[in-house]
């Protein structure tokens, strides 16, 4: 079976005979079974056209090679080929871009260190390590989507171009107009996304071992798929790098605020998983008094900021075409469709506009972006809040009031939340601000972005002061020192957001650094539980770093019915010593209802208060039950097609059929197979055999524990 994974194509410009060739060649990674040295001496003897670029034998068993496609389909037939997730999985979560700046502010800094002589690799698009800010930082890398030691963005040139790479390294370690967390850390790039941001799980495996080879002692990942699971290949890797001594920061993901979002690799156990959070941020409002109705605006990317100071009167200019109706000293309400929102925004503000709101022709919210300068401000709705306006400021005739609505200190939406299935995991392991995060970008320019990709960076930067105050300690004491003194964050009516959005809450960059004590396995994880059992428990570790004993004591939470804690009594911690502490769980399933129950479990010392967050799964819950559907061609075998589903426990019965997209006419059935083990479900499809072309819905059906989920996909065959 074909065991090689696409990753990219090289291109030349020189018209000799043999840069004609090299035209012809494809970049690919293939696993392999036994010593990949001796696999790499086999192909240099027995396929000379096949240019052997690179083994990989630390987290991954391969080689990175070059060759024409006959070639490798030819080397696929050796027995030693295995098969790998071939088709582009991986990608950078989605951003919210603000416009490009020239005015930044820099950063202040409190703390006495500066991450200098730490190695931070970020895996990630790459870096444009020509920025001013960033070129004494960098010191070198290595790109697995060319297979060069040249870790550079994506150029226009070269295809989709990208900024996300050299954005996350700013954060971390900017040094000039702008600076980062960690200003004076070593920084290497790692390349394994191309092209738009998108990779394979392959290559982001590749680039980590990698990282670790190169001896790295921080490696950032700001990048994800759509399988919630622990066992999912890059999370196996991303432990085990863990436990070769790198400390390992994933962006959480940007598919929140629904629960189960958390993706891979963030789902790895020991990873340090990011969620966002909000520290300061004034977000743009419109007040219509006389109906006393609020509206919250969503700002375009590239437009001018939101700073209307009085009241206006609204003009309805339907699609925003021209010929406009003079709308001197009003704001322009425009719906979207036909023609760019930078042209609808243009002919408003020629006519006249104090600023544009377009609202949605569909139901849900939207983001836009400016191509061009336009000079007054332009703004979202949705289609719902844009009726609204037609009909109750515009046609009404009333005045309608700009405004701000200010908040600090709370979650993104926007961040992904967990559990983590099959093993239940709480995940964010904390947050921290990833809202319109001002960074480097390439061409020497600035930013503001937002997402989990610009707080895991952040945490990167902190893990470094870290290392930098305290060399001998590994990821372990790096991770617990910035979980024990995170601040569990609160919702406008005091409580606390749940576990699954923010772990241990906001980390806190100076009191991580200098922590008086260190909480290991903070996190109460009980895991599903089905029958009244014994007490379930979790042991803490408890390691005391000041110079005296220190006291800790548990507060008893609130009587809950089917739920009892079985706590420790008073505990003391002599100095540099550790204490472990088990904590029971007894729970009646029978008294509680089906599904998560989480909360928080408080803990004091002389000190301070810390809340551990605590979770079990009460027989069974509203979990995904298949995910990471793939349906897509095998790249050196075009007749192929490859189905790939993800079912973290099995299924009892698993049902693949096709229908006809307009008609939902049933056209065929894939697959009927019952007993299905967990984990990753594959099976291969001769596209000849299978007697289908064109455009088809793909229905899956998944049937575990008299649950029934199901997926849709739209798929194409040639």
């Amino acid at each position: 079976m074909v065991l090689v994974i696409l990753i990219g194509a090289v291109f030349f410009n020189q018209e000799s005979i043999h840069a004609q060739i090299l035209k012809d060649k494809m970049a690919v990674i293939v696993e392999v079974e036994g010593d990949p040295y001796e696999r790499k001496q086999y192909i240099e003897n027995y396929h000379p056209f096949i240019q052997v670029e690179y083994v990989y034998d630390t987290l991954l068993n391969a080689l990175a090679l070059k060759g024409k496609r006959d070639d490798l389909l030819q080397l696929s037939q050796q027995p030693f080929i295995k098969v790998m997730h071939h088709v582009q999985t991986y990608r950078v979560p989605e951003t919210k871009s603000m416009p490009s700046l020239t005015d930044i502010p820099s950063s202040e800094r409190n703390i006495p260190y500066t991450g200098k002589g730490v190695k931070i690799g970020v895996i990630d698009t790459g870096i444009d390590y020509r920025h001013p800010d960033l070129q004494n930082n960098f010191q070198g890398g290595y790109d697995v989507v060319d297979f060069d030691d040249d870790p550079m963005e994506t150029l226009p040139a070269e295809g989709m171009p990208t900024i996300h790479g050299t954005h996350v390294t700013g954060i971390i370690a900017a040094n000039g107009k702008q600076t980062g967390v960690a200003p004076e850390a070593d920084i290497y790039g790692y390349r394994a996304l191309g092209p738009g941001g998108f990779g394979t799980s392959v290559q982001v495996i590749a680039a980590l071992e990698k990282a670790v080879e190169d001896g790295m002692d921080i490696v950032n990942l700001s990048l994800g798929n759509s399988v919630n699971s622990p066992d999912w290949p890059t999370s196996v890797a991303v432990n085990k790098a863990i436990e070769m001594g790198i400390t390992v920061v994933i962006a959480n993901g940007n598919d929140g605020p629904e629960k189960w979002t958390v993706s891979s690799p963030a789902t790895a156990v020991k990873a340090i998983s990011v969620g966002a959070s909000v520290d300061e941020l004034s977000l743009p409002l419109l007040n219509v008094p006389f109906f006393d109705k609020t509206i919250k605006l969503t700002p375009f990317a590239g437009s001018k900021p939101w700073n209307l100071q009085k009241p206006y009167k609204m003009e309805y200019a339907d699609l925003g075409k021209k010929p406009l109706p003079s709308l001197e000293g009003k704001i322009a309400l425009i719906k979207r469709g036909e023609i760019p929102f930078t042209v609808k925004a243009k002919n408003a503000a020629e006519a006249g506009a104090e600023a544009v709101i377009i609202f949605n022709h569909e139901d849900e919210m939207f983001r836009g972006g400016l191509t061009e300068e336009v000079p007054i401000p332009v703004v979202s709705v949705s289609k719902e809040d844009g009726e609204w306006l037609i009909e109750h400021a515009v046609e009404s005739d009333e005045w309608v009031y700009p405004g701000y609505q200010h908040i600090s200190y709370q979650l993104a939406d926007f961040s992904s939340k967990g559990p983590v299935v099959v093993n239940w995991d709480i995940k964010p392991d904390l947050v921290a601000p990833g809202v319109n995060i001002i960074s480097t970008i390439p061409e020497g320019k600035y930013q503001s972005l937002q997402g989990t990709s610009m707080a895991a960076p952040f945490v990167a930067g902190v893990a470094a002061l870290i290392k930098e105050a305290h060399p001998e300690w590994g990821p372990e004491k790096i991770k617990a020192a910035l979980l024990t003194t995170a601040r569990p964050l609160a919702k406008e009516d005091g409580d606390l957001y749940a576990p699954i959005s923010q772990g241990m809450g906001r980390v806190q960059p100076e009191k991580a650094v200098t922590p008086p004590f260190l909480i290991y396995n903070s996190r109460l994880t009980f895991g599903k539980i089905t029958e009244e059992n014994p007490i379930h428990t979790v042991h803490i570790v408890i390691e005391n770093l000041e110079n005296e004993t220190q006291r800790f004591i548990f507060e008893h939470p609130e009587r809950q019915n089917g739920v009892v804690w079985n706590l420790p009594g008073t505990i003391y911690v002599p100095p540099g010593e550790t204490a472990s502490v088990e904590v029971g769980l007894k729970v009646k399933p029978d008294r509680l209802q089906n599904g998560l129950h989480q909360g928080w479990l408080t803990l004091k010392n002389d000190y301070q208060t810390i809340q551990l967050p605590y979770l079990f799964v009460n027989k069974t819950a509203d979990y995904p039950r298949a995910e990471g559907l793939e349906f897509s061609f095998m790249p050196l075998k075009p007749d192929e097609y490859r189905f790939q589903l993800y079912l973290p426990e099995g299924a009892d019965q698993l049902i693949v059929e096709l229908y006809d997209p307009d008609t939902l006419r049933y056209e065929q059935r894939l697959i009927w197979e019952n007993g299905v083990s967990p984990g990753m479900f594959t099976q291969t499809f001769n596209r000849k055999k299978l007697s289908l072309k064109g455009d088809y819905i793909m229905f899956v059906k998944v049937s575990a524990d008299a649950e029934i989920d199901s997926v849709f996909s739209r798929i194409y065959i040639e």
